[in-house]
């Protein structure tokens, strides 16, 4: 998109096209001026004002876009508002702002979109105030700059309301702006996981084909409200097989072997192309679903398997209607998605898919997949993209007996993304868990940001697909612990992920890490130990009642442990009573054991995990998942901490200006081509002094750095000795000596799989060589910079320094990294830490275009 041009969300769900005004839109203007009331024209203009001059029209659609800027916002065709600032003077800091708003779309949070929009573009100019004037009757207006955040300056003069408040962010306006961004997202996707309508375009008379199965599965689930069929054209979207779903389609374009089997796992399908039992008649119809040549009323949710080629029609007829979502099955090429967006945003509906599964929602309830039977209903919502990768994820939990609250199969992501369902889920109060598979990050940033402030209310468990890290400069463990402390549990199979969400999903949360083992049989125990302290837990009470205890005996033990103040979760391993013939996980007589745990176990404050042996789990992957918790606990116990009260990006273009902008300190340093350069240099600067070569400014270990040079003799001698090791007149960097102190890295790249990071770690070859480096998400709160200082294994060398100073380094370089999108690499190495204060030696760096960052600035879909 153009710059300043967005597709943004109304506090409705809906959505909106954003633009800047132009010449072209005159007539537009004038006709959404002819329908306003003569309210809204009078607290616009303070006048009649019945039309606009042909004078005022062409001052009002031919801007610079710089001194005097306009943004319009358009629904469908037609316009139905625009913002506007006029700078007050030649590179005048202040503009005088005003928007205006079509009556039918008031109250819908289009002013303080527009607001966000116009300051933003404001910023970019150099304008750091705005001003207005509102009759004192125009309490709308009045309340969307209240609200906005800023830091209003509010007086009462000539019947008019005065404001003038500076444009830069704020914590509060950020804060509000988030809020907003939160509530409109999670309405757009709730219309869409909990629909009081449905229509399906595609399901085929005959009863064959997807489309026919989704109707037949919607209806059989008991879906309370209408549900529609709509056919454009005969034949239309009789099968469309969904993408990653294996099928063959014959002659009609049916699908004739959908792979999709009773159990929802995959296989071959009756004649019929589906389930016979779902309860619908032959023809696709049946139930309560009535039929239509096109949509003659407004739905929630649009189910569309139709060919490729109809897609446009589909879109076009269900725009008439003002349905407000589709669920596109249907696979699409790059190009169609594209289109199939842009023409849904602009009659203001939402798109999941192309290439969805399907979603479901257990408390509506709603089947809407091409899965016939789903888990019971529970409390843990599932996200997938991947299509047969969902069908595994339902089967698995229906096998584990694990309860579902909803599902969302999103496909190719075109639209709703992971992030929307995050932001419905974080609300839902039929919802205690979030278990997700992200194949790729589209916004990865965002995801951060989200899953911050989600994490500390719902535990989100997540399995991210390979290409999850395309990009990344960030090893998988690096990934793996950024995600943690951004309040997400990543886990590396289908089956952890299930563990882990089974002991989150009604169990307390442990207060320690201390594990309680308990057992009938002794290795089992001693395993299940070794496991703990590999997992870097440690082993509290252990109990092994001996291989001849009953069910009860070692329920007690269980009781005891759970008792003990040296356990905060139990973990208990069952061996099968000594056999007297051959044992199976189906004939060992495990069911007594399992009834008196369960009745041990309830009520009990400290999590419990049990395995037998043989049976499907295992002990270490019982204290995987365990451990997975235990840290969520601990990173939940720990306080959120602060953002630093953000700053204005920095108008600087060089690394030196964007570093002095965030104040942090640098050492004195010169570049020195020759001998005598370097000894005039050092003179300037005053002895002692150091010398670096350019090109290996920290590498001591390679001869490139000379220190407490206190003459000049000793800086032509060091000089000459570069000259020996890398050439005739090498460039040296001269700088004065700092006080001695323990030299540290500090690292802040922008990771394309993550977003704006931080790194820390001591310095030296060998910290390096080992990976000794911890990371935290940009930007970073004070509890954040201070556990970071002490994450790494060689953290201890820093006591006795100055900790407090290298903790306010790391928030000032996370701000940096969160505010300057340009700055794409940064490293200050070293920092010596002092036991006062810190100094930074060298800093290096890249800078690239500023492009705008998907989670910058006002919001945007």
């Amino acid at each position: 998109m153009p710059a300043r041009e967005a597709d943004v969300l109304l506090s409705d769900g809906t959505t909106v096209h954003l633009r800047p005004i132009q010449p072209r839109d005159a007539d537009a203007l004038v006709v959404m001026h002819s329908k306003f009331s003569e309210r809204t024209r009078y607290l616009r203009f303070f006048s009649p004002y019945p039309r606009i001059p042909p004078r005022d029209l062409e001052r009002f659609v031919n801007v610079d876009h710089h001194d005097r800027e306009a943004l319009v916002v358009s629904a469908g065709a037609g316009l139905i508002a625009v913002g506007r600032y006029e700078r007050l003077g030649e590179d005048a800091p202040e503009a005088e702002v005003a928007f205006v708003v079509a009556d039918e779309y008031q109250g819908r949070g289009i002013g303080s979109v527009l607001l966000e929009h116009l300051a933003a573009a404001a910023r970019e100019v150099g304008i750091e105030r705005f001003v207005a004037e509102v009759l004192p009757a125009n309490a709308t207006m009045l309340n969307v700059f209240a609200d906005a955040g800023y830091e209003v300056d509010r007086r009462y003069a000539d019947g008019v309301v005065h404001l003038v408040f500076p444009v830069a962010p704020t914590e509060r306006s950020l804060a509000v702006q988030w809020d907003r961004e939160h509530q409109t997202e999670s309405r757009s996707v709730a219309r869409l996981m909990r629909p009081a309508s449905i229509a399906v375009y595609g399901a085929s008379r005959s009863g064959r084909g997807v489309g026919a199965a989704l109707l037949r599965h919607v209806l059989a689930s008991g879906f309370p409200g209408p549900v529609h069929v709509v056919r454009l054209a005969d034949g239309a979207g009789a099968g469309v097989v969904p993408g990653g779903i294996a099928g063959r389609v014959d002659e009609m374009g049916e699908v004739a072997e959908a792979g999709v089997a009773p159990d929802g796992i995959g296989g071959r399908v009756d004649e019929m192309g589906e389930v016979a039992e779902a309860g619908v008649a032959p023809d696709g119809v049946g139930g309560r679903a009535d039929e239509m040549r096109g949509l003659a009323e407004t739905v929630d949710l649009a189910v569309v398997v139709v060919p490729p080629g109809a897609i446009g029609d589909v879109v076009g007829d269900a725009a008439k209607a003002g349905v407000h979502g589709l669920m596109v099955v249907t696979e699409l090429d790059p190009a169609a998605r594209d289109e199939l967006v842009r023409q849904a945003r602009a009659a203001g509906m939402r798109v999941i898919g192309p290439g969805s599964l399907g979603l479901a929602d257990l408390s509506v309830p709603l089947n809407a997949t091409l899965v016939p039977r789903l888990p019971r209903r529970g409390r843990v919502a599932l996200f997938c993209q991947s299509g047969q990768l969902g069908l595994q994820l339902l089967a698995e939990a229906d096998r584990r007996g694990l309860g579902v609250s909803g599902f969302a199969s999103m496909g190719r992501r075109a639209d709703v993304s992971g992030n929307d369902l995050l932001q419905f889920w974080a609300d839902d109060p039929e919802t205690d868990v979030i278990a997700m598979y992200l194949e790729t990050f589209g916004n990865p940033r965002k995801f951060s940001r989200i899953a911050r402030t989600v994490g500390r209310r719902k535990p989100i468990v997540m399995i991210a697909g390979e290409t999850g890290l395309v990009g990344s400069t960030l090893d998988a463990s690096a990934m793996e612990a950024l995600r943690a402390h951004s309040g997400v549990i990543e886990v590396g199979t289908v089956s952890e992920l299930f563990d882990v969400a089974a002991i989150l999903d009604g169990q307390p949360l442990p207060t320690g890490d201390r594990v309680g083992v308990v057992s009938n049989a002794f290795p089992l125990a001693a395993l299940a130990s070794a496991r703990v302290r590999m997992a870097g837990l440690k082993v509290g009470r252990v109990s092994s009642v001996g291989p001849a205890a009953g069910p009860r005996e070692l329920a007690a033990a269980v009781r005891t442990t759970l008792d003990s103040e040296d356990a905060d979760v139990v973990v208990v391993t069952v061996a099968p009573p000594l056999p007297t013939g051959a044992m199976t996980a189906e004939t060992t007589p495990f069911g007594p054991f399992a009834a008196e745990l369960a009745k041990a176990a309830e009520g009990a404050d400290k999590p419990v995990v049990t395995t037998f042996l043989p049976g499907e789990g295992s002990v270490e992957e019982a204290v995987r998942a365990l451990a997975h918790v235990v840290r969520r606990a601990a990173w939940l116990r720990e306080p959120s901490g602060r953002l630093p009260t953000p700053r204005p990006p920095s108008a600087g273009t060089s690394l030196e200006k964007i570093l002095d902008h965030y104040l942090v300190p640098r050492k004195a340093s010169k570049r020195a081509g020759n001998a005598d350069l370097a000894v005039t240099t050092a003179a300037e600067l005053g002895f002692p002094v150091a010398l670096k070569m350019v090109k290996h400014p920290h590498r001591i270990d390679l001869g490139a750095v000379r220190l407490n040079l206190s003459g000049e003799a000793l800086v032509r001698k060091a000089y000459a000795d570069f000259e020996e090791l890398f050439g005739p007149e090498p460039e040296v960097v001269v700088q004065g000596m700092a006080p001695p102190g323990v030299a540290c890295v500090v690292l802040a790249l922008d990771d394309p799989a993550f977003g704006p990071v931080v790194g820390f770690g001591l310095g030296g070859p060998v910290t390096e060589l080992v990976g000794d480096r911890a990371w935290r998400a940009a930007p970073l709160t004070d509890t954040d910079a201070a556990a970071l200082v002490r994450a790494p294994k060689a953290a201890p060398l820093l006591e006795g320094m100055d900790l407090a100073a290298l903790e306010k380094l790391l928030v000032q370089i996370g701000q940096l990294m969160d505010r300057e999108p340009h700055v794409r690499r940064l490293e200050l190495n070293p920092v010596l830490v002092h036991q006062t204060g810190l100094t930074v030696l060298h800093a290096d760096g890249l800078l690239d275009e500023p492009g705008r960052r998907p989670d910058t600035g006002p919001r945007h879909l």
